[in-house]
């Protein structure tokens, strides 16, 4: 199971990835600005009781009746766009972090590689000297 993970990460254009990363960020945000900068529209509540009461023959009040219905959903819709877009610009955030810590970690990563080479280098250097003296 480990070994898939492992061969799917590695198939993964991380470069791509880092390089995108604060695109993707600017991109959440602009659509969180652009949705957030709306208000949610208020639908009109004053829904006459008598228009359901009315016969159904009569299509005005029913098309009323459907329109007040539809301007709620539509307001219900609306939130839930504004909540879904606010939580793409969290995770949005929250990704580009995580590239950057990632980033950090592979510096640092290949800094310790470095280091190890270089001591494993000067500990066979060390080997030789101390088996030509003797």
């Amino acid at each position: 199971m480990a070994g898939a993970w492992l061969k799917v990460l590695k198939s993964v254009p991380w470069s791509e990835v880092l390089a995108a990363a604060p695109q993707v960020a600017n991109g959440a945000r602009r659509l969180w600005d652009t949705v957030g900068r709306k208000g949610v529209p208020e639908p009109d509540m004053q829904f006459d009781e008598t228009v359901t009461a009315m016969p159904v023959d009569d299509g005005i009040a029913m098309l009323a009746a459907r329109v007040e219905q539809q301007d709620v959903a539509i307001a219900q819709l609306h939130g839930q766009v504004r909540e879904a877009s606010k939580l793409i610009a969290e995770l949005a955030d929250q990704n580009a972090q995580l590239i950057a810590r990632l980033e950090a970690a592979r510096e640092r990563l290949t800094l310790v590689g470095v280091v190890a080479a270089g001591s494993g280098v000067v500990a066979v250097i060390a080997l030789i000297l101390v088996l030509v003296r003797t």
